[in-house]
C-alpha cells in the first residue's frame, strides 16, 4: 500500500485555456508594458518575480487607443525592450493570463541568442496606434491610477476563486 503522504508533482504550468502550448513548450514571459513596473506584477501575483531585462527584434510595444497600456505587433525593422520573467508558477501564470486582455494572444517570439520566451501580442495589428508605447510617460501620467485599478481587479479575482 503506497504512503498517503506521497509526493504528487504539480505541473510546472497550466495545460489549458490561451496557455496550453506551455505544457509542451516551457519559456520564461517577456513583458513590455504595464508588467514592467514592479508594483504592477506585485499587486497580481505577489511577490514581483526574477526579471532580466531582454530586447526582441521584429517586434514593437505599440500604444492602443482608448488604452493606457500597449500590445505588442510583429514589425520587422522595430525593437522591443522589456523584461524575461522566468519563475511563475501555474498558479501566477493563470493569474496573469486571467488579467491580460481577451484580445491578446499568446505568441512564441525568438530572441537574436537563439532562446525562446512567451508574450502577450495583438491578434489583429490594426487595432494599434502608429506610435511606440511610452512607458515613461505612463509612469509619470498613468501608473498610480492604474496600481488602483489592478488593486480593485486583484480583490474581484480573489473574491471570484
Amino acid at each position: 500500500m503506497p504512503p498517503t503522504n506521497a509526493y504528487s508533482p504539480q505541473p510546472s504550468v497550466p495545460t489549458s485555456g490561451r496557455l496550453a502550448a506551455l505544457a509542451t513548450d516551457p519559456a520564461p514571459l517577456f513583458v513590455y508594458g504595464s508588467l514592467l513596473f514592479d508594483d504592477v506584477v506585485r499587486i497580481l501575483i505577489d511577490r514581483d518575480p526574477h526579471r532580466t531585462p531582454a530586447t526582441v527584434h521584429g517586434w514593437r510595444a505599440a500604444a492602443l487607443p482608448g488604452r493606457v497600456y500597449p500590445a505588442l505587433i510583429a514589425e520587422p525593422e522595430a525593437t522591443a525592450s522589456g523584461h524575461l520573467l522566468d519563475d511563475l508558477t501555474a498558479e501566477e501564470w493563470q493569474t496573469v493570463d486571467t488579467f491580460e486582455a481577451d484580445f491578446y494572444i499568446l505568441a512564441r517570439i525568438t530572441f537574436a541568442n537563439g532562446k525562446n520566451a512567451w508574450t502577450y501580442a495583438a491578434e489583429d495589428p490594426a487595432t494599434v496606434e502608429p506610435v511606440t508605447w511610452d512607458p515613461e510617460i505612463f509612469a509619470r501620467q498613468q501608473l498610480s491610477a492604474y496600481l488602483t485599478n489592478c488593486t480593485a481587479w486583484r480583490q474581484h479575482y480573489d473574491a471570484r476563486r
